[in-house]
């Protein structure tokens, strides 16, 4: 066997071993994005049914707690501007710390993303 026999038969084999890590690199980061486009879905998910679940929930709620201030209060528009001015000034307060929620969010979903 020549030397430019060997150099041929080595660098074939080096072609070789390249597209075969090219192709399993491929395949693993095709896989990665699946798991993560599933684990983000699944979040979503699960977020809608029992976020709604609990949205409607937690309406019945406000709306039997302003009726019930309203009869003791002996007014229902007043207990509808107390229940509208509570929620109010919870949401000034959430806007206030919206970094906060952003900043939590982050630590929550860069592990899943990131391993």
């Amino acid at each position: 066997m020549t030397i430019f026999e060997s150099i041929n038969n080595n660098s074939t084999k080096a072609v070789e071993l390249g597209e075969a890590y090219l192709k399993s690199s491929h395949d693993y980061y095709k896989l990665k994005i699946f798991e993560q486009m599933t684990i983000s879905m699944s979040l979503i998910m699960k977020m809608i049914v029992i976020g709604g679940l609990l949205f409607v929930g937690f309406l019945f709620f406000v709306i039997s707690g302003t009726i019930a201030l309203g009869y003791l209060l002996e007014n229902m528009a007043l207990g509808c501007l107390i229940v509208g001015s509570v929620f109010a000034l919870l949401g000034i307060i959430a806007y206030m710390f919206r970094h906060l929620i952003s900043k939590k969010v982050i630590q929550i979903m860069s592990p899943k993303f990131f391993n």
